[in-house]
């Protein structure tokens, strides 16, 4: 079979239950997100999948590796933000093999739209890691509108340079991923190269803007930190708008003839925050609880993947990366060996699971987790759970007294994982890479 297009389109701080298809309510207007939904349903979706970190930029540095993000520097929960302009540590390296440069190597042309958040040029950037073409901010956080920073710096890129564009940021990814596909599918048909597209929504990461907020959206210091701003409706119209976009592409695939050859993977990039539904799940973004990590899992791919999947196979953002170098043929780059597990034996048949133990560490109240099995081993603030999830996904009954060998075994096997990673630096800021002013509070 020919090599297959690669969307993978990551949303921002989405809730595990914010989409139809996880159980999320319709809102006044009607059903948040019927493409997405429509996506699920005729494809496969992962009802046990995690994301790398309960934050963005740890996530985004697993996502791009296809390994666990405590290996870099750059993912030591370190803040990337403006202040950090001129940084050469808080980054991704520009030596270090990742998903769009293993890709692009043998063939694949590559492109990021939207969020990057991964380091500042001169140092680091999309362009250095792989990708032909980057359009969208570096930092994490940008109004919707002015397309600035919390500082107030314009942060709107097209590959190193400031570009002004107006326009709603969501609207304005969705359209430039559309074009992107018209140009692929122009030029496929001449050479029949493979496209890999990254599309990182910032939605619906605050300030809460819709597009309907054009020309009367506050200034940018008072509105994207407005702790006050912002509501379940506005939240919610967010993602829908993020959903049409969406469905302008999958349109675009159809209409050229590349939807049943294109693997298209949505997931978000961590938990929810304060406008988010996680039913059933407590916690959210920054918390190793399951509302923190357990984020939406949804592949399309009409040439491989059966429609109404539905599965429990546990799986990690690298698990993905990874299973799209699979997809593509693409094998890892040998001297750094991958940590994430394909999910292709799945894709191909959503009955088939298998063994995938999870592991995770925040210096944010000490938190440390592992998933095994049925079975959850989690310590915050010097306490340490039991959980088993399938009977208790609230993490409410602790059975740690009840079960102290099975505490005893999962803590040991978190310890032993643990000394195969690097430590975090001793100069390394250990307290959350957010200040309590650049994170809205739950």
């Amino acid at each position: 079979m020919q090599r297959p297009n690669i969307i993978f389109i990551v949303a921002d701080d989405l809730g595990h239950a914010d989409l139809g298809c996880y159980g999320g309510r319709d809102a006044a207007f009607g059903p948040v997100s019927p493409v997405l939904d429509g996506l699920a349903a005729k494809g496969i979706q992962f009802t046990q999948g995690y994301a790398n970190s309960p934050v963005c930029s740890p996530t985004r540095f697993a996502m791009i590796t296809a390994r666990y993000q405590y290996r870099l520097r750059g993912a030591a929960e370190e803040p990337i933000r403006s202040g950090n302009r001129d940084s050469t540590t808080l980054g991704m390296p520009p030596d270090h093999p990742t998903l769009p440069s293993l890709l692009r190597a043998q063939g694949y042309r590559t492109a990021l739209i939207g969020k990057w958040h991964l380091g500042y040029p001169p140092a680091f950037g999309p362009l250095r890691s792989g990708y032909d073409e980057f359009f969208g901010p570096m930092s994490g956080g940008v109004d919707y509108f002015t397309h600035c920073d919390s500082r107030g710096t314009h942060d709107l890129w097209a590959g190193e340079e400031d570009t002004q564009e107006e326009g709603y940021l969501t609207d304005l990814f969705s359209q430039r991923a559309v074009d992107y596909v018209e140009r692929m599918a122009e030029a496929q048909e001449t050479d029949n190269a493979p496209f890999f597209l990254s599309l990182h929504y910032t939605a619906p990461h605050w300030p809460w803007e819709t597009r309907e907020d054009a020309g009367r959206a506050p200034q940018v210091k008072d509105n994207l930190f407005d702790l006050a701003g912002g509501n379940i409706h506005i939240y919610r119209r967010m993602i829908h708008h993020m959903d049409e976009g969406i469905g302008w592409i999958m349109t675009a695939l159809e209409k050229h003839g590349l939807a049943d050859n294109t693997l298209v993977v949505f997931t978000s990039d961590n938990g929810g925050e304060r406008f988010s539904d996680n039913w059933p799940l407590v916690g959210g973004k920054m918390d190793l609880t399951e509302g923190g990590i357990r984020v939406p899992w949804i592949a399309h791919w009409p040439a491989v993947i059966q429609p109404g999947g539905v599965t429990a196979q546990h799986c990690l953002t690298m698990d993905w990366s990874a299973t799209m170098l699979d997809a593509a043929g693409v094998a890892p780059d040998p001297a750094y060996p991958l940590d994430g597990v394909s999910l292709m034996p799945t894709l191909r048949d959503a009955t088939h699971t298998f063994a995938r133990p999870m592991h995770w560490r925040m210096n944010h109240r000490g938190q440390r987790a592992l998933r095994d099995g049925d079975w959850k081993y989690l310590q915050v603030d010097g306490n340490e759970y039991l959980f088993n999830i399938p009977a208790d996904e609230r993490e409410r009954a602790n059975q740690a007294h009840r079960e102290p060998d099975r505490l005893a075994a999962m803590r040991d096997a978190w310890a032993a994982w643990n000394a195969t990673m690097p430590a975090i630096p001793p100069d390394a800021t250990v307290s959350l890479g957010y200040s309590a002013k650049d994170m809205p509070q739950r």
